[in-house]
């Protein structure tokens, strides 16, 4: 098993920064691939970003690139989230998710663990 914690959520006004951290304990060594995607109130859960774990290979969302960035620190199982030039419709609950495999994930089910998810609230 896969436990998954995010943090760094939080209010902050278009236009500024968040960074969110996801640490991974347990069998982290079955982590192939790391993603984060959101859920807005009324909205399906959407793909944002990931990352392969070995080569920090990362894909993005069309709506976030170019502003997110998404990184791993593996020495501390930790994978990170940087979210710049915030807008309001980025509002949602973020959450982190693992997969086993090596894969360019996008879809929610390809995902076997998910975190508890953390408020991104952004201000016009």
């Amino acid at each position: 098993q896969v436990q998954l914690v995010e943090s760094g959520g939080g209010l902050v006004q278009a236009g500024g920064s968040l960074r969110l951290s996801c640490a991974a304990s347990g069998r982290t060594s079955s982590i192939g691939t790391m993603g984060w995607f959101r859920q807005a109130p009324g909205k399906e859960r959407e793909f944002v970003a990931v990352i392969i774990m070995t080569d920090g290979a990362p894909a993005y969302a069309d709506s976030v690139k170019g502003r997110f960035t998404i990184s791993r620190d593996n020495a501390a199982n930790t994978v990170f989230l940087q979210m710049n030039s915030l807008k309001p419709e980025d509002t949602a609950i973020y959450y982190c998710a693992a997969a086993v495999g090596q894969y360019f994930h996008i879809r929610p089910t390809s995902y076997n663990y998910w975190g508890q998810g953390t408020q991104v609230t952004v201000s016009s």
